[in-house]
């Protein structure tokens, strides 16, 4: 996908969050919210997606040659693991920290 695609595909869900602001302030059906909610989620996880594909695809072999390179790419399947909703699923909900007082 080029930049171009990236690009055009963000400004799709920036929409869709902005329509999602206007259903939230209008008091739309809950049903109607989270449907739009997943369908936001899921067109930034192909982009997501398809943005670690590219760069995968792109830096792989210039890792190959770099002395460090066997660690940037652990650390690139690192993350690109982490875009697959199975991982999100694991990871369940976001816990808050309680914050110290300094």
């Amino acid at each position: 996908m080029s930049q171009e695609q990236i690009l055009t595909r963000l400004r799709k869900v920036e929409g869709q969050v902005r329509g999602l602001q206007r259903m939230i302030a209008q008091g739309k059906d809950c049903d109607a919210i989270l449907t739009q909610i997943m369908a936001a989620r899921a067109a930034l996880d192909q982009i997501a997606l398809s943005v670690a594909s590219e760069h995968l695809d792109r830096c792989m072999d210039t890792f190959l040659l770099q002395p460090d390179g066997r660690a940037k790419i652990l650390r690139t399947m690192q993350l690109f693991l982490k875009l697959s909703p199975a991982a999100a699923a694991e990871e369940g909900p976001a816990e808050s920290v309680p914050e110290t007082e300094q």
